[in-house]
């Protein structure tokens, strides 16, 4: 068994109820550092381009990686990847919490799905023992049900993950719900778990983690400690979590009101960290391991309905569940959080999603004809729940709704595809890019489609200018190196973020852990690989230029802000193109967004140049070769 690894990899065809062990593949995870990177060979490697998403040939990924449960800053992750449903390209989630160290601690390293159950299952795994076993009684229930459930039926020590109704009915946004709150939430990823019938995955075990060098380990790890624990950022975020930014991107003019339409929202004091503090709260929550306590276990109590405890609302769900659909209640927000959390929905995608059918409403795109009856008024709970039920059951406009923001713009039409605010057919997170070009450009260039935490770039937007392109490409670049490389070591990036660990010092902590003795510029390397590898993925699947991907929906250049610090600001498409062309020469691409031979061949994936080949779209020799040093290195202040 190396170090950092448990030694196991499990491969279950859901067909069939053929589970197989294997040796851990050790070079694979040298070569591809766990996570996300592992992840990433694998489905290209793995899954035909042809596949449909929500088919036997796609494959359903579990990983925990190299340093995940090993006491360490943070962690606690574990990675979810498959073929997006949302996407049609490669997609990853990940969440904290327990699951990823226990998955470790029962001897597993990797799980592949592949197939389709015939009826509902689960998987057990009790250190040894692995087994499918009927998930029947657990069909249709609630995420957050289902998993209370679970607890008392098989026992508290079991680490739980599960899906609810929307993933069971192909709902295209749905998550992967853990530990009442954690969520993988992007990508579609519990889309894919439901429609293989896998219901949830329980864990436990009780076996160690083999450590290079755990002296060393420690000594790092209590100095870190001793550094962190008294950092002026700590006490915010072990009050508040992520729940101060509301305030703060308010403030800053990028916050999503209305659907996107401006970003500053009149009534902030009514949903803000305070709030959630002062009137929801019940207990701070941390993940395995973390002394941050960055989680709010919280209560929503809202005359009417009944009373219901969850994690959160965190920034994105709370911009995007807040201003972003019209709540001026912090206890409604709250509720919005728990119904899609225990429907299995995105609150990311689920609020953009909202927001929309809100606007169309309001523009008379759609009328109650379309919603049974109902209005869809900027915050109205009462709206919500019923728009909610119907996308779950998929009935009438709720089965558009159910494919996400652009397939349902596609639908609709009369206009509505200019704020559908996606890229790539993935909502936007809980940031408007209109006076943050670089965090716009985050959103086009998402290899996931539009995420803020492949690079979140607004401070750097703060810093540089927020009404010129210029440098941000190279920057923005080069944060799709690092940021994405915690989600490959299934670690938290918040001590890095927040807490000024630096990357030098995670990357002492990958040495000590497994005695590879690689550098920091190794890493980034293998993370620019890694990022390469599922641009060519997503091109040989959708079979068009990359950079056709690339672009933002029209309200992003065509409308500006409207009120607040940022009225009357925006970015023009010459602007949008600008960076794109910036962005590329930073990649070392070609101007149409595809990755050429001689990139490729320099990272050593130089089948991915064959493929593209094939598929008509590798990249066009670029004057003078590639660029040398691909991204500036930059450390974004926290906020």
């Amino acid at each position: 068994m190396a170090n950092g690894l448990a030694g196991t990899t499990l491969r279950i065809d859901l067909s069939t109820g053929d589970i197989k062990r294997e040796p851990t593949d050790e070079k694979l995870f040298a070569d591809w550092y766990g996570g996300r990177g592992v992840i990433t060979k694998i489905l290209y490697d793995e899954v035909p381009r042809d596949a449909d998403p929500l088919g036997p040939e796609n494959v359903f990924i579990m990983t925990a990686g190299v340093m995940s449960g090993c006491l360490i800053p943070g962690g606690a992750k574990i990675e979810f990847g498959s073929i997006s449903p949302l996407t049609n390209g490669h997609g990853d989630s990940n969440m904290g919490g327990h699951l990823g160290p226990q998955l470790k601690f029962a001897g597993y390293d990797l799980v592949i799905f592949k197939g389709i159950s015939p009826k509902p299952v689960y998987l057990y795994i009790n250190n040894d023992t692995v087994e499918l076993r009927d998930a029947n009684e657990y069909w249709g229930m609630g995420s957050l049900d289902c998993e209370a459930k679970f607890k008392k039926d098989l026992g508290e020590e079991f680490e739980i993950a599960t899906i609810g109704p929307a993933a069971e009915n192909g709902v295209l946004y749905s998550c992967i719900t853990h530990d009442f709150g954690r969520q993988a939430g992007r990508t579609g990823q519990g889309t894919v778990m439901g429609s293989k019938k896998l219901k949830a995955i329980a864990i436990s075990g009780n076996k160690s983690i083999k450590v290079h060098d755990i002296a060393g380990l420690k000594k790092q790890v209590s100095d870190i400690i001793l550094r962190t624990q008294n950092h002026p950022n700590m006490e915010p975020w072990q009050k508040y979590g992520t729940s101060f930014f509301i305030r703060w991107a308010n403030d800053n003019a990028v916050i999503p009101t209305y659907n996107y339409k401006t970003t500053h929202y009149e009534d902030i004091d009514k949903i803000d960290g305070d709030q959630l503090v002062d009137n929801c709260l019940v207990t701070h929550k941390a993940c395995f391991g973390c002394w941050m306590n960055c989680g709010k276990y919280a209560k929503a109590s809202v005359p009417g309905k009944k009373e219901v405890y969850l994690e959160g609302p965190e920034y994105e769900t709370g911009s995007l569940c807040g201003p972003n659909i019209g709540m001026k209640n912090i206890q409604e927000v709250s509720y919005i959080n728990w119904l899609f959390d225990n429907q299995g929905i995105d609150t990311m995608s689920g609020g953009g999603v909202i927001g929309f059918t809100m606007e169309c409403f309001e523009k008379g795109l759609l009328t109650t004809d379309d919603l049974e009856g109902h209005t869809m008024n900027w915050g109205s709970l009462d709206d919500i729940e019923h728009l909610v039920d119907m996308i779950v059951n998929k009935r009438g406009i709720g089965a558009t709704l159910a494919k996400g923001t652009k397939r349902a713009a596609e639908h609709i039409g009369k206009g509505s595809e200019k704020f559908a605010m996606q890229v790539k057919g993935q909502e936007m997170s809980g940031y408007d890019g209109r006076w943050a070009p670089g965090m716009l450009l985050s959103y086009m260039t998402a290899d996931i489609g539009a995420h803020h935490n492949r690079s979140w770039t607004i401070t750097v937007d703060m810093a540089e200018g927020r009404e010129t392109t210029e440098g941000r490409a190279k920057i923005v670049a080069y944060l799709q190196h690092i940021r994405p490389l915690f989600d490959v070591w299934c670690i938290c990036r918040l001590f890095w973020g927040e807490l000024d660990i630096t990357p030098e010092e995670t990357v002492d902590s990958l040495n000590l852990i497994t005695g590879w003795d690689v550098s920091f510029d190794e890493t980034l390397r293998t993370s620019e690989k890694i990022w390469n590898l599922t641009r060519c993925h997503y091109i040989e699947r959708n079979k068009n230029n990359g950079r056709t991907f690339d672009y933002p929906p029209a309200r992003s250049w065509e409308d500006k802000i409207t009120t607040g610090p940022g009225a009357g600001k925006g970015v023009t498409k010459e602007q949008v193109e600008e960076l794109l062309d910036d962005y590329y020469a930073a990649r070392g691409w070609d101007n149409n967004g595809n990755p050429t031979k001689e990139l490729l061949e320099d990272l050593g994936i130089d089948f991915a140049a064959k493929n593209l080949e094939k598929v008509g779209f590798l990249g066009t020799p670029i004057p003078g070769g590639i660029p040398k040093v691909r991204g500036e290195k930059y450390k974004p202040k926290a906020f």
